[in-house]
């Protein structure tokens, strides 16, 4: 039985108007939330391998009360299991000390492989499953395209700008995939249904054996300085063509430097 541990995280909705706090952290208090885009990609390769053989699926994810929705979602799409990472000491963590929850959660879980997104929709930094692997001294094959399991071995194709890259891992191992994967499925009325029954355990920092020193805006490596709003939009320039059209827009886009 193949047994994968997916990492989700809840986001602010990319489609609404997002802000910062006073101390520079991301306002996910005043916008609605949602599971990343990219991280359901994951559940659904995870989903595609059990399905093509035997094996579970639990979801996790480290966030406030409303975080619970991201997993309630993978639920849904057809996980088995969840497991949601909640301290109020977590706030305003960075993606070093998210690394470290995420693998002291994964430490306490059965498991054969992780899987993430390439990136999360709000921070979009991408290094939280290699470091996440560091921590747990596994290979981490990450970009991946496509995906084939092959009882413990692992190949993945990785699309870049100038070449693709077939690799190949075996073992326990943490997989990033990315949105070239397959569009993920949309939870079934029946999936819905099934999702309520499903189990999701509650865990806190003590569970996990941290110390609220190590997690937190006080504690992190980086924080954000400062923010500054995008300026409105202004109306565009309209040309009058009167013949020289054509040499007004040559001009235009010189001057911007796109030609």
């Amino acid at each position: 039985m193949t047994k994968i541990v997916v990492a989700v995280k809840y986001v602010p909705d990319a489609t609404a108007d997002r802000t910062f706090d006073a101390d520079n952290t991301v306002d996910r208090e005043n916008v609605d939330g949602l599971l990343s885009e990219l991280d359901e990609y994951a559940v659904e390769q995870a989903l595609q391998v059990v399905e093509a053989g035997d094996g579970e699926v639990t979801v996790l994810t480290v966030g406030p009360a409303d975080a619970s929705d991201a997993v309630r979602k993978a639920l849904q799409m057809g996980a088995d299991a969840g497991v949601h990472v909640e301290d109020d000491a977590i706030a305003g963590s960075d993606a070093f000390a998210t690394s470290l929850v995420l693998a002291k959660a994964i430490e306490k879980l059965d498991y054969d492989m992780v899987f993430f997104g390439m990136g999360s929709t709000d921070a979009g930094m991408g290094v939280v499953p290699t470091l996440v692997a560091e921590r747990l001294g596994l290979p981490a094959i990450t970009f991946a395209s496509e995906i084939s399991v092959d009882g413990d071995t692992v190949k993945i194709r990785r699309d870049g700008d100038a070449a693709t890259h077939q690799i190949e891992a075996t073992g326990k191992l943490v997989v990033s995939v990315t949105d070239q994967t397959g569009e993920a499925r949309y939870p079934s009325f029946k999936g819905i249904m099934a999702a309520k029954k499903k189990p999701v355990e509650e865990w806190s920092l003590a569970d996990l054996g941290i110390d609220a020193a190590e997690v937190g805006l006080d504690n992190a490596w980086t924080k954000v300085e400062s923010t500054t709003p995008r300026p409105p939009r202004t109306a565009g320039e309209i040309v009058t063509d009167e013949g020289d059209g054509g040499t007004k827009l040559v001009e235009f886009l010189a001057s911007k430097k796109f030609v």
